[in-house]
């Protein structure tokens, strides 16, 4: 049984990897990142809010009233984390872009931590902790510089990792990584308040997608992006439309798997699923996106992200 839950774990984090690289087909169906976020997440609350039906926990709203403000704001970051992943993934390729929002889950999961954010207690800095930080590190500088290398001859959208606003791409990648270890603190306040795991998706699902939906409002209103398109989705491949599952089965899973096998071992292999998945889509094009294939400086930077990951989740 323990094997079947650290498997399920796996896969959850292959899913996230998997959600990103299908938005890209709701994107080019509705012709704005915004409007292609807004669905995505429409979609996710509503698989949740059934899945929370089924369960009967839905009574776990009655509860709402006593809950501290703050602790319904993680939702907050699924429509930077979900928007940035529609940006950067055509621009910079599956394994980079995952490669960044790994390594900003890990520093933002090492600052609450060992500062004792978010009511959580400290812990103290050990080796094993270093030693992935710095692992993480060099994992990731050699996969961008691994990518400028092979910027020439890659597909269009990657030249623009030889440009200056590269450095804004790449900062982007980073903090929309590490709004999720936030959001997963905050998440736990509220599921302590309810005490109804799959409600508490739900919640934080509404909360980014009437979010979502307010940005768009205001980009619209003043020119920013264009009117969201309907019509293109009947032609949309059916793959495109499993971003909203996959978001709702990986913070489901993730919300189940953390009591039985504990939030480390939870996170560390997520994560090990993201960036093994996104680089079996960037080495195959997969979901109609261009090939990068896996040479060796990909591979050493995938092999100590992944080593650096898990060496700070199980220190």
């Amino acid at each position: 049984m323990h094997s079947a839950l650290l498997a399920v774990a796996l896969l959850v984090g292959c899913l996230l990897a998997v959600q990103a690289s299908v938005n890209l087909q709701l994107n080019s169906a509705v012709g704005t990142p915004y409007g292609a976020s807004t669905v995505q997440l429409s979609v996710a609350t509503g698989i949740l809010i059934v899945i929370a039906a089924v369960f009967g926990t839905l009574g776990a709203l009655g509860k709402l009233s006593d809950v501290e403000g703050w602790h319904l704001l993680g939702g907050l970051a699924s429509p930077l984390y979900i928007t940035s992943g529609i940006l950067l993934f055509p621009r910079l390729g599956a394994l980079v872009s995952v490669g960044l929002f790994v390594t900003g889950q890990m520093f933002a999961s090492l600052g609450i931590d060992l500062l004792g954010l978010f009511g959580l207690e400290k812990k103290p800095v050990g080796i094993g902790i270093v030693l992935g930080a710095i692992a993480v590190l060099v994992g990731i500088v050699v996969i961008v510089r691994g990518q400028l290398k092979a910027a020439s001859g890659a597909a269009p959208g990657a030249a623009q990792l030889s440009t200056a606003g590269r450095v804004g791409w790449l900062a982007l990648g980073i903090v929309a990584g590490g709004v999720l270890p936030i959001q997963g603190a905050i998440n736990a306040k509220l599921r302590a308040d309810l005490n109804a795991p799959v409600t508490v998706a739900a919640i934080s699902f509404t909360v980014a997608t009437f979010t979502i939906a307010v940005v768009l409002l205001a980009l619209r209103a003043t020119n920013r992006t264009p009117a969201p398109k309907v019509a293109p989705l009947k032609k949309m491949p059916w793959w495109g439309w499993l971003g909203g599952a996959c978001a709702a089965a990986y913070v489901t899973g993730t919300f189940m798997l953390i009591p039985s096998i504990g939030a480390a071992v939870t996170v560390a292999l997520t994560v090990t699923g993201q960036q093994l998945t996104s680089a079996v889509i960037d080495h195959n094009g997969l979901f109609r996106l261009p090939k990068r294939a896996l040479n060796s400086s990909r591979l050493i930077g995938l092999v100590c992200l992944i080593g650096g990951s898990l060496a700070i989740q199980l220190s």
